[in-house]
């Protein structure tokens, strides 16, 4: 019991004048309960808006996979021996860019559990060290995955004559749509992992 006392308060001690003629010396008691619930709850503010973020993440991730992973159109008009037809799997750069947001996806579900620890303990600091290790590299893989992506879809709305490249996107319209917004919701996904990151930094810095 002696023990928790010492590490909650700070008893400064108050000599009394020569004229007074008690020996008594009285006391105050400062604690610090209060300012370490202070920071637990900011702690905990901070958890929960983390989890949040992450929900958010899983959204645009997962939207980004889907919609990469089942685009493809097929023209209209073809011949007996040509079929013009056009799919994310045609362009290497399309798959890296469904495998590296489906990562991202089952990253941000397996995070989850280790959110809400933060959000029952805020005082624990290994387990926001480690997400902010992980968010760190998903940053990297889902920026490059959207950076590269972002310059195919470019070349495809605008092509390039120097190197011959058409604008598909003249013939195939909802391709080019649907590789749009999937690059969009993954540059979404990497917006939120940086703010993730600048939030677990600030967080530990206040630790």
């Amino acid at each position: 019991m002696d023990a928790t006392k010492k590490s909650d308060e700070t008893t400064i001690p108050i000599r009394e004048s020569k004229s007074g003629k008690s020996n008594y010396a009285p006391t105050i008691v400062a604690t610090t309960k209060a300012t370490d619930e202070a920071k637990g709850g900011w702690r905990r503010g901070v958890a929960i808006f983390d989890f949040i973020l992450r929900l958010c993440a899983i959204a645009a991730a997962l939207a980004a996979t889907t919609t990469m992973g089942t685009t493809e159109q097929t023209l209209p008009f073809f011949t007996q021996f040509f079929q013009f037809q056009a799919s994310y799997d045609d362009l290497p750069t399309f798959s890296f860019f469904v495998i590296a947001n489906a990562i991202a996806s089952g990253y941000l579900v397996l995070s989850l559990p280790f959110s809400i620890v933060g959000i029952v303990r805020p005082h624990v600091v290994g387990v926001r060290l480690l997400l902010l290790i992980c968010d760190i590299v998903m940053v990297a893989l889902t920026t490059a995955a959207a950076s590269a992506a972002t310059a195919i879809v470019y070349l495809a709305h605008n092509g390039n004559t120097n190197t011959n490249w058409p604008a598909i996107c003249q013939q195939f319209n909802d391709f080019c749509q649907s590789v749009s917004g999937a690059v969009v919701a993954s540059l979404i996904a990497a917006a939120i992992f940086m703010f993730l990151v600048l939030l677990s930094a600030i967080a530990l810095k206040r630790n």
